[in-house]
This record gives C-alpha cells, sequence and structure tokens, in this order.
C-alpha cells in the first residue's frame, strides 16, 4: 500500500482535520512505531506502522463502497487480467479502495454487477445457501415451447447436478428467436447458457437485469454508480445482515 503523511492518516481515522491533526503532530502527541514523530509531513503506511496519539492506538476502518455496474459485452468480471483486457473495476477507476465483483458474468455477457469491499456482503451475496434470486434476459436462436419452459423449471442435468430455473417468463418470439426471462438462486459458472444448450438452444445474448433486491433500471451500459442508502440496507436486510 502506498504510504500517505501522516496527517491525512489521522484524518482517515477520524481522529480529526487534516489541519488539526498537524497541529497534534507538532505538539509532539503521535508515535510511529512507539518513536515519537513531531514532523507533519512524516508518511505513514496506515497497513503496517502503529501509530497512536497520547499513547492510544488509531484503529483504522476501511470505508465500505458498493457500486452498480451495466456491464458491457466484452468486459472482464474480474479485478486482474494479466492480458490488460478490460476490467469491471476499471469503471470505478477513481476509487481507491480494491473493490471486488459480486457474481460474476461470462465476458459474452452484459447486466447488473455489483462491485465492493464489504466481503460479508460478498460471502453472503454469493452462497448457495442464501438462495439470492438473480433474473436474466435472454434472447435464444429458434422458438421455444412451452415444454421447453416447463423443462427449464423442472430442471435439466448439466454436468451431473440438476440446475432448474425458479421462474421462466416468455416476452416474445419468432421462429428465429425467443427472448424469455429466466430467474435462478444459484450462481454457477456460465449456467445459464449451459441450461439452454441442455434444450439444444444457442444463446444469442444474454444481459442480467437484476441481483437480489437490485434492478439494472434504466443504467446505461458503460456506467457504474454508488448504490443508495436505501439499496444498500435492503441488500443487507436480504441476507440478514444489519
Amino acid at each position: 500500500m502506498t504510504k500517505i503523511r501522516l496527517q491525512v492518516a489521522l484524518a482517515k481515522a477520524g481522529v480529526a482535520s487534516r489541519r488539526a491533526a498537524a497541529l497534534i503532530i507538532q505538539s509532539g502527541r503521535v508515535t510511529v512505531n512507539g518513536e515519537l514523530v513531531s514532523e507533519k509531513g512524516f508518511r505513514v503506511e496506515i497497513t503496517k506502522d502503529k501509530i497512536a496519539v497520547d499513547e492510544s492506538p488509531v484503529i483504522f476502518r476501511e470505508r465500505k463502497l458498493y457500486y452498480m455496474l451495466n456491464k458491457p459485452v466484452g468486459i472482464l468480471s474480474t479485478v486482474k487480467d494479466e492480458r490488460g483486457r478490460q476490467k469491471v473495476t476499471d469503471f470505478v477507476g477513481n476509487e481507491r479502495a480494491r473493490l471486488y465483483p459480486i457474481g460474476r458474468l461470462d465476458k459474452d455477457s452484459s447486466g447488473l454487477i455489483i462491485l465492493t469491499n464489504d466481503g460479508d456482503l460478498t460471502y453472503r451475496l454469493t452462497h448457495p445457501r442464501f438462495g439470492i434470486e438473480r433474473v436474466y434476459e435472454v434472447k435464444v436462436s429458434g422458438a421455444l415451447e412451452k415444454k421447453d419452459l416447463a423443462r427449464l423449471r423442472s430442471g435439466v442435468v448439466i454436468e451431473g447436478k440438476l440446475a432448474k430455473a425458479e421462474k421462466v417468463l416468455w416476452r416474445k418470439g419468432t421462429r428465429r428467436f425467443t427472448v424469455v426471462l429466466i430467474s435462478l438462486r444459484e450462481g454457477r459458472k456460465r449456467e445459464v447458457r449451459k441450461m439452454f444448450g441442455a434444450l439444444e438452444k444457442g444463446v444469442i445474448t444474454l444481459k442480467r437485469v437484476s441481483y437480489g433486491t437490485l434492478r439494472l433500471g434504466s443504467l446505461r451500459q458503460g456506467i457504474a454508480r454508488p448504490l443508495t442508502s436505501s439499496e444498500i440496507t435492503m441488500l443487507k436486510r436480504s441476507v440478514g445482515l444489519k
């Protein structure tokens, strides 16, 4: 982690404003790793250095951040790529905190993806036992019949395991294509594509339109926005977090 000025570190921890923190340092009330520091420009690494004011340890709590992105096709749902390809985290590059995607979307899919540094929320939104619903708008080649929709609801076997849709709603279609909304409560890798593959239907486009209590709505593709306080509260309540 990059070193920052001591007064900035104290302000980040909520000890005082930067200006007031500088005065605290100059007055000889601050130690770093047990050594008195009175130089306000002194640089520290908050994840390693032990900072104290008036002999009381300074505690740093990472500010929790929550974003929703409408991921375009071709973007990777990862935090690093050795080949330098564009990633979902690039759309919130102004944030210094390390953000992680919740529930990956494959490169060829688009739609809602959550980015956060809240580990507890990430765990609960992705673990199968919490049964968080994901809804996808899927366009497949050819016509889908009622029996196909029924098979998706009753379940198809994928790699030896049963995968079934919570709901399947027909939206529109022709002989050449069909658009449906399908909701799942698991996040297995490429699950939606494999389910339609079991019906011998190729997926033309796949877009996630909701994740738990979050809805993609009118958010434009390639745009990331912070979640509102009410959206964060609803997400946390849905998985039993206060």
